[in-house]
């Protein structure tokens, strides 16, 4: 249980700080808190899992006839979701939100990678030379 909830506060630090950077980097991404930030970053969190799912599902031809590009139109779109639905988190057009999107995807993914594996910690492989015998 504290594994998770430990995972779970790793990725929400990993995408408030990826909406803080995006801030820094766009111009038109502004946070009038901390709170709104984690806020933010909260409700992104959930909106990319339950919404972003259902959306891809129900824009599926869209997407296959665009090749994959409208995917980049759909985090944009739940960016200005979250920003609509926080007061103090503001993203001044479309156009900001799509690159911004791009962005806290790219940066969270590299923020990611540098995280240990969780799976690789709890189960660890034996010395060189043993079995594992069960």
């Amino acid at each position: 249980m504290l594994a998770n909830l430990t995972g779970f506060l790793i990725q929400l630090g990993i995408t408030a700080l990826s909406l803080w950077v995006a801030s820094l980097v766009f111009n038109g991404i502004r946070f009038a808190s901390t709170s709104s930030l984690i806020v933010s970053a909260l409700l992104l969190g959930f909106a990319n899992a339950v919404l972003w799912p259902l959306l891809v599902l129900l824009t599926l031809p869209l997407t296959l006839l665009t090749l994959g590009f409208f995917l980049l139109v759909i985090n944009a779109l739940l960016l200005l979701l979250v920003a609509k639905l926080v007061g103090g988190f503001t993203v001044s057009g479309f156009w900001t939100a799509l690159f911004a999107s791009l962005f806290v995807s790219v940066f969270s993914l590299f923020l990611n990678s540098l995280m240990p594996d969780a799976e690789m910690a709890v189960y660890r492989l034996p010395p060189a030379g043993r079995t594992i015998s069960m």
